[in-house]
């Protein structure tokens, strides 16, 4: 569940955003995020097993911050994040369908690719209204798929590339001291955040701590040694498909490597396929999770009533309605690295902050503090380089993200400290009112 979390369609949508940027060191970015992925992620198992009542982010916040509105806004952040992660999902999902010759390039006068997504997420929005979910059985036969075909690709691509390619495979040594790579890994980030959807499903989980802690340092390195694989392959293969067009480039190198084969067709078929198929089940695994942790802020009042009901069994379908028409507007509006930006930013916003609650408790024996140090400092790095990225590439994003931030921040703030408010504000009536009487 934790891999498959992350493969699902993470690769599928980061990729070419990440290989535009950094190209053949596209290796040290995923290993960077990875790094500071898997330093959140042993700070997340040791809040786990020093707090009473086992959860996620929220949790932790309320237990050791001890401000339900500092929890609250990492609550909002998440959903933030969740949502991104879903529009970057349908965006892939729409441009890997597009890229089909049986698709046209417009439908009824509009673009292929925005109605598709939007199409998508209208689809697994009315999936999950309906109560249908993935089994942990279906899922774990799902992840192995997935992640098989992507070791396929990447074992032929190597094969292809020291067989039958002249070309010297690079490996993007004279960047290692800039700051591509590190911009790289900021970027790809949220390709790193499907774990920690666990710790908020830890009832159904046979010894959730100890078997989270397992699936969190198994995962996240299988994903970065995939990830790189199939990074690797593509930028020393498709080099110009990145340039041309990054956000498929996959499917055009499975089409290169499987040419001496005589299955050119077949190869570029079967990955977009697999693009198809992980996108889609990333969106309604994400929808399904994203619904459900609404709906515990929602029976915490961390979220206003009008989002949805934590009454009665299952998802909210308001909830769901909500979450689906706001990654619409995302997905349609939005370009791939404008998403991919704002996903990321929301989540190493908050596993910088469980990195930092971890390193707090430092004091206890099984901590040890380097770990969450390391998390906290290149998440506190990360952070002003994504905003950089957005500024210099996509300034007119960029100031949408933070038109953005800054709304939802003053929501958060009129939501959470509205108690205060409506104090100060009786207060300040009164004094006037006995000025006036005065």
């Amino acid at each position: 569940m934790a891999l498959g979390g992350m493969i699902g369609g993470g690769i599928y949508a980061v990729l070419g955003v990440v290989a535009e940027i950094t190209m053949s060191a596209i290796w040290l970015a995923f290993l960077a995020a990875g790094i500071v992925a898997l330093c959140a992620g042993y700070s997340y198992n040791k809040l786990n097993s020093l707090t009473e009542n086992q959860g996620g982010s929220v949790t932790f916040v309320q237990c050791y911050l001890e401000n339900s509105t500092a929890a609250g806004m990492i609550g909002w952040t998440l959903l933030f994040g969740y949502i991104g992660s879903m529009a970057m999902y349908a965006f892939a999902f729409g441009e890997f369908t597009a890229a089909f010759d049986a698709v046209p390039a417009r439908v009824a006068g509009l673009r292929a690719r925005p109605l598709i997504s939007v199409i998508a997420v209208a689809g697994f929005v009315s999936l999950n209204l309906l109560g249908a979910r993935t089994t942990g059985a279906a899922e774990n036969v799902l992840v192995a798929l997935k992640v098989g075909i992507l070791v396929a690709f990447g074992i032929i691509g190597l094969v292809y590339a020291f067989g039958f390619s002249d070309t010297s495979f690079e490996y993007g040594v004279t960047q290692l001291g800039g700051f591509g790579p590190v911009v790289a890994a900021a970027i790809s980030f949220v390709a790193f955040q499907g774990w920690q959807l666990l710790f908020y499903d830890q009832e159904s989980i046979e010894d959730p701590v100890d078997t989270i802690r397992k699936a969190v340092y198994i995962s996240i390195p299988v994903a970065v040694a995939i990830y790189v694989l199939v990074g690797l392959v593509t930028v020393n293969l498709v080099p110009e498909a990145l340039t041309v067009h990054p956000h498929i480039a996959l499917k055009d190198a499975a089409s290169l490597m499987m040419q001496p084969y005589g299955l050119g067709s077949l190869g570029a078929i079967v990955l977009a396929l697999s693009a198809l198929f992980s996108t889609g089940s990333a969106i309604n695994a994400t929808l399904f999770s994203s619904a459900h942790f609404a709906k515990g802020l929602l029976s915490d009042d961390l979220l206003p009533d009008q989002f949805g009901t934590a009454d009665g069994d299952g998802i909210p379908e308001r909830t769901v309605l909500l979450l689906g028409g706001i990654t619409a507007v995302f997905t349609w509006y939005g370009s791939l690295g404008a998403i991919t930006s704002f996903a990321s930013l929301s989540f190493i916003l908050v596993f910088g902050l469980m990195s930092y609650l971890a390193f707090r408790q430092r004091d206890q024996d099984q901590v040890n503090p380097v770990i969450p140090a390391a998390g906290t400092v290149g998440s506190a790095a990360f952070f002003p380089l994504m905003l950089y990225n957005l500024y210099t590439r996509e300034p007119n994003t960029f100031y949408v993200v933070l038109g953005i931030a800054a709304f939802v921040l003053a929501v958060e703030l009129l939501y959470f400290e509205r108690d205060v408010i409506e104090e100060e504000v009786e207060t300040f009536d009164s004094t006037v009112s006995a000025l006036e009487g005065d």
